[in-house]
């Protein structure tokens, strides 16, 4: 690969060194484009239990967790992600991340952010809930991603644009590590999920749903929502809606990684959040079976800081442990994402004229996919971040 200034000159055995080049000669390894992760949080820490989150939320500000999370986003660059889509964030965070990123003031992957994820009062969104009335003063709205009826929740999607999204998440179902809503129940009406979705993609931003269970799922896939994120528990006639309209699966199979450890470690969980954790492990095989087996188009997401920074790799080894073969898994990782995040005309292959994101790793990922968690090199625009040889 000829790299000239931060994007690929030429590919291929028999291109020419041009005169006076510098030489990287990696050896026996495998060249790969950048990976890129379509579920991030890189500005929440990740937490061994319940209350250790809830009280980093409480206690440190705002300029501490940015400062916190300049370490995470290096780490997620030098674990081989040259780009992530990051799917809610406080305070801005994931703003100031990305923008520090742009700038080449720190560095880590390129961003595309959503800001706050949008949800319904009381739903997986709204971080009042579990908490007495008034605790904090106000009900939540618009501003933390709370809004109930399609005019509202066009003004939230317009809210987050405003102030700087590159993607609009919404959350159409409860979620696993919320206190107080179920999985199986939709969180959003059909109407609400086509205004948020018309609005987003009127304003040129893709769109993207959390959605655990069929009813959300099927009424955002119906909406025209580009993917769903998780779909833990999606039945036959979800899976096949998907299919039909081309909309990607995000499987997160790192948070079920995450979670697990956490019920090993004996991490403390209120009851209802393990007890829905534990559904969604022993429902998400079935899923994915019946996903590949569909030809439903799937990526690759991790929910990084569900589990500790740094391991999104290993979500490779997931892909493949629930019946995708290697080479599906490796494009779910680039080409697969890059087109889902309307980057693949820069990103997620290696092609003359796209940036220079490379890795390299050792042996051949087709033979043990695992070999994607033992990167040795990166590079990102055409600037090398890390060569251990």
């Amino acid at each position: 690969v000829v790299v000239r200034g931060d994007r690929i000159d030429s590919v291929g055995s028999r291109t020419a060194i041009p005169p006076g080049s510098v030489v990287i000669d990696l050896g026996d390894a495998t060249l790969l484009p950048g990976f890129i992760d379509a579920h991030t949080h890189l500005g929440w820490a990740y937490a061994a239990s319940y209350d250790q989150r809830e009280m980093e939320r409480m206690r440190k500000s705002s300029a501490e967790l940015a400062l916190d999370a300049s370490v995470w986003v290096r780490k997620t660059l030098m674990a081989r992600f040259t780009a992530v889509r990051d799917l809610g964030s406080t305070d801005f965070i994931d703003i100031a991340l990305r923008n520090a990123i742009r700038d080449g003031a720190i560095p880590g992957p390129r961003m595309l952010v959503a800001v706050r994820g949008i949800g319904a009062t009381g739903g997986h969104a709204d971080d009042f809930s579990g908490y007495r009335y008034n605790l904090f003063g106000r009900e939540p709205g618009i501003e933390d991603g709370v809004a109930d009826g399609p005019v509202e929740i066009r003004k939230a999607v317009r809210w987050v644009i405003k102030n700087g999204a590159d993607v609009v998440k919404v959350h159409v179902t409860g979620g696993v590590l919320s206190l107080t809503d179920d999985v199986n129940t939709p969180q959003l009406t059909q109407e609400e999920i086509n205004a948020l979705v018309d609005e987003a993609h009127a304003l040129g931003r893709k769109t993207a749903a959390h959605a655990q269970s069929s009813e959300g799922a099927k009424r955002a896939i119906r909406a025209g929502i580009d993917s769903i994120e998780h779909g833990t528990f999606l039945d036959d006639d979800a899976l096949n809606l998907m299919k039909a309209r081309g909309t990607v699966l995000i499987p997160t199979l790192m948070a079920s990684q995450g979670f697990r450890e956490r019920l090993q470690s004996g991490g403390n969980l209120p009851a209802p959040i393990a007890a829905k954790g534990r559904a969604a492990i022993a429902s998400i095989g079935s899923t994915m079976s019946r996903a590949i087996a569909k030809g439903v188009i799937i990526g690759l997401g991790t929910d990084a800081s569900v589990y500790p920074h740094g391991r999104n790799a290993e979500e490779f080894g997931h892909l493949v442990e629930m019946g995708m073969k290697p080479l599906d898994a490796l494009k779910a990782g680039t080409s697969v994402d890059a087109r889902l995040l309307g980057i693949d005309a820069d990103t997620g292959s290696l092609e003359p004229g796209k940036l220079a994101d490379i890795v390299a790793i050792p042996g051949d990922p087709l033979m043990n996919i695992r070999q994607t968690e033992k990167v040795f090199f990166v590079m990102k625009q055409g600037v090398v971040y890390r060569n251990d040889r």
